[in-house]
């Protein structure tokens, strides 16, 4: 099983605009690629005492064929539409994670 996690750091004064198009935007359009089994969603609790709101998307793909997949034919596009609504206003990194079982 891979992770695909995302962890973004929204200007507090868009939090509230950020989790409804996260919720009913982001986070479907990548589920409806095909490529992940499950999504979850999370608020960092634990703050680095830094501006904004940390958040962390997380996606599960059976095997890194798919997330290089999805990274190649879907990413850039949905990552563009993360910029154009929210511009300067946050920050992002990915991380790949593999289950030790």
């Amino acid at each position: 099983m891979i992770l695909y996690n995302i962890t973004i750091n929204i200007d507090s004064e868009r939090e509230l605009e950020f989790v409804e198009w996260m919720k009913y935007e982001y986070l479907p359009r990548v589920m409806q690629t095909g490529l992940f089994t499950e999504k979850r969603f999370f608020r960092l609790l634990q703050e680095d005492n830094g501006d904004g709101v940390n958040f962390s998307a997380q996606f599960f793909a059976e095997s890194m064929d798919d997330l290089e997949f999805y990274q190649q034919k879907y990413g850039p596009v949905i990552r563009e539409e993360l910029k154009e609504k929210f511009g300067s206003q946050f920050v992002s990194f990915r991380s790949v994670l593999e289950s030790v079982e």
